[in-house]
């Protein structure tokens, strides 16, 4: 099942307190960018990001998902609602995050 683009606006525009935000559509999903590295993306309308030590210190009781077959875990993003949470997530996450890779 591929995700929604309406669902995308939604969680762009609740990323919207940060500087820097981009996504790419891929495979029917979307990665989301902060400042050039990975946070996360949507897959079948869920929010996922990377499992750092910052998002696992910030949701502890966070579901565990596989964004596809094949994927490493994720961590999925309950509080979409929550715009400064969301915020303070990313921002939290961004240096534990691995440097974009050269192309």
């Amino acid at each position: 099942m591929a995700s929604k683009k309406d669902y995308l606006e939604f969680i762009l525009e609740q990323l919207s307190e940060l500087d820097d935000i981009s996504y790419r559509a891929m495979m029917g999903e979307f990665i989301i960018y902060y400042r050039g590295k990975v946070v996360g993306g949507i897959y079948d309308d869920r929010f996922l990001v990377k499992p750092t030590k910052s998002a696992l210190a910030m949701m502890p009781d966070a579901t565990r998902e596989i964004p596809y077959e094949g994927a490493k875990e994720m961590l999925m993003v309950d509080d979409i609602e929550n715009k400064e949470f969301l915020r303070d997530l990313i921002e939290a996450m961004y240096d534990e995050l691995p440097a974009p890779k050269k192309k």
